[in-house]
């Protein structure tokens, strides 16, 4: 079955209530065609002409995270239940992940439980950080303990928050630049961290083909017993506890960088919808199956193992 595991929707009351919890920017993220109504329309057409069976939904990057804990809360609730509605409503075109209102983690928990099984939803999706707070920090332990009891899938994807760097963010280099960094920061905060060891049942699933990850893996494990030495097994032996989604813009070097550094049977499709759309959402797809990718390893990636790992048949 083939299955994108990188794709958005939202609605615009959901985008008005995270302006109301503090996402000034939130708004933007109305009109580029991930809403409902005609944009579902169209957006299920698209699927069709790729060849695209199920999409998995995450809120990502707009998530319902704020300092009002009660407030946050109401609108992880809100996404969680549209998102439901909308899976029962097109049966068996989308599943979607949870989101959690961060950093609170109590309330983090509870909707986790709420969303996993009262809602079935597929997953937990969350950002690479939280109001920019490193997922690594003490404070989000619990929510990873709670994903390992269940052995449940975390999809991470970038905040947007340029890395928190002003060298990103005042450059115009927010996504082209900053989200991919954002990917490479957080894979290495978790494997320098041991979260694919010490939380071994989370199915953790990155973007973006790990950032610039793949080509980094042996400078990463030549120096981290110096830089990270509590680093509890070298990256690239961590990294293939993990899953990374294809959205690489069509760029068949560097789908085969991940390839060979990651395995193919780490690699998820993933198109970035509403970020790729029309003809670059088919690219998306159609890339996977380039003359340079393996045959074996292309139909694993576009047809077995987003299902294996999600368990969807």
């Amino acid at each position: 079955m083939r299955i994108d595991v990188h794709a958005h929707y939202w609605t615009d009351d959901y985008l008005d209530l995270l302006v109301d919890l503090g996402k000034s920017d939130a708004g933007a993220a109305g009109g580029l065609g991930a809403g409902p109504g005609a944009e579902l329309d169209a957006r299920l057409r698209l699927m069709d002409q790729a060849g695209v069976e199920v999409q998995v939904l995450s809120a990502s990057p707009q998530m319902p995270y704020g300092e009002d804990s009660g407030k946050a809360t109401r609108v992880a609730k809100f996404v969680n239940d549209q998102y439901t509605e909308l899976v029962e409503r097109q049966r068996g075109r989308f599943r979607a992940f949870a989101a959690l209102p961060l950093p609170h983690i109590d309330e983090s928990v509870s909707e986790m439980r709420r969303a996993l099984d009262d809602l079935g939803m597929a997953g937990v999706g969350m950002n690479t950080t939280a109001l920019g707070r490193a997922l690594v920090e003490p404070d989000f332990e619990p929510i990873f303990a709670e994903l390992n009891n269940r052995a449940a899938v975390l999809y991470l994807h970038p905040a947007g928050n340029s890395a928190c760097s002003p060298l990103i963010g005042n450059y115009h280099l927010t996504w082209m630049v900053g989200a991919p960094v954002e990917d490479t920061i957080s894979i290495m905060h978790l494997i320098t961290h041991g979260i694919p060891t010490r939380y071994p049942r989370v199915k953790i699933i990155n973007s973006h083909l790990g950032g610039a990850l793949p080509m980094l893996l042996q400078r990463a494990d030549d120096q981290y017993r110096w830089e990270a030495p509590e680093t509890p097994e070298p990256p690239s032996v961590s990294s293939r506890r993990m899953w990374y989604d294809t959205v690489g813009h069509g760029h068949v070097p560097a789908l085969k960088c991940a390839i060979g550094s990651f395995g193919a049977e780490r690699l998820l499709l993933g198109t970035d919808f509403p970020y790729e759309n029309g003809d670059t959402f088919v690219r998306a797809v159609d890339y996977i199956n380039d003359p340079q990718v393996a045959a074996g390893d292309a139909r694993a990636i576009l047809d077995q193992n987003a299902g294996a790992l999600l368990g969807i048949a």
